[in-house]
């Protein structure tokens, strides 16, 4: 959307607050929250930060930068309870109001430029198909004198013997069992259209869901293809979506790529593909 037609989606929604996010350097959000009543400044100067403290990025003597909302990237947050506008950021130097070179998402604004001035391609699609585990608890730690971690999952077969509640009803999953199974095996199946309705909700198009190939929690949920700039955003979302609704619904999700012994771990196959007009 516009900056004109972000104003009145503002008081549409009755938005008090600004989440300005951008991303650092090894893909996590970052966000600075603002009154609404900043937003027309935010969208012609940018909001200040201190690129000093992002991992990798500027040393304290030239810590200050700028990030510069992008309006076509504005939403209202799903979780937070205050009515907050969630926007996204590109990353500026304060002085030269130049994209800062270590940002990823200027970087991947560079790269579907660079693509078009090779001559090879007009646009370039990507669809992810990011898988993660969905899990009832974990434990972990790492001290001077031991370190262990554990995790555990109602799915999971290892539970066949635990004693819930006086009895145990089964259908647990085996190990490398739960591709596309079914309930009651599958108890994930709400709490992954919950995340697919929020996805939507901030303007991410759904193909389709469903319980992946390990024992306990893994789920996959697979987006349209688009654009690399638009797409890299999505994924954002989608983890940022993905962790928050099962945190209230009491359980925790997680990316990792191997969280079980001998099951299936965790990927994200990207399939891209390359368009020229003439």
């Amino acid at each position: 959307m516009t900056p004109s037609e972000l104003n009145e989606y503002v008081k549409k929604h009755g938005a008090k607050m600004i989440d300005a996010k951008f991303v650092d350097f090894l893909g996590n959000w970052k966000h600075l929250t603002y009154p609404i009543e900043r937003l027309n400044e935010g969208i012609e100067e940018g909001f200040g930060f201190d690129g000093s403290s992002i991992a990798g990025w500027k040393a304290i003597n030239s810590s200050d930068m700028l990030m510069k909302p992008d309006a076509s990237t504005a939403v209202m947050d799903p979780f937070l309870k205050t009515p907050t506008l969630s926007i996204l950021c590109d990353v500026i130097d304060p002085i030269t109001h130049e994209p800062y070179s270590r940002d990823p998402r200027s970087l991947a604004k560079r790269a579907q430029n660079y693509l078009k001035s090779t001559g090879i391609a007009d646009t370039a699609y990507y669809g992810p198909e990011a898988e993660f585990f969905v899990f009832d608890a974990i434990q972990y730690s790492e001290e001077p004198n031991n370190s262990f971690f554990r995790v555990d999952s109602d799915e999971g077969g290892w539970n066949n013997r635990r004693d819930e509640n006086g009895r145990n009803l089964g259908s647990k999953t085996a190990t490398k069992g739960g591709y596309c199974t079914v309930g009651p095996m599958d108890q994930l199946t709400d709490l992954r259209t919950n995340m697919v309705a929020l996805m939507q909700a901030v303007g991410i198009i759904i193909e389709t869901h469903h319980h992946e190939v390990a024992s306990a929690g893994q789920c996959e949920i697979d987006m349209k293809y688009d654009t690399m700039v638009k797409m890299a955003d999505q994924v954002l979302w989608y983890k940022h979506i993905v962790k928050n609704v099962a945190r209230a619904a009491g359980k925790t999700a997680t990316f990792m790529p191997k969280p079980l012994y001998g099951d299936n771990g965790s990927g994200m196959h990207t399939h891209q593909s390359l368009w020229k007009s003439n």
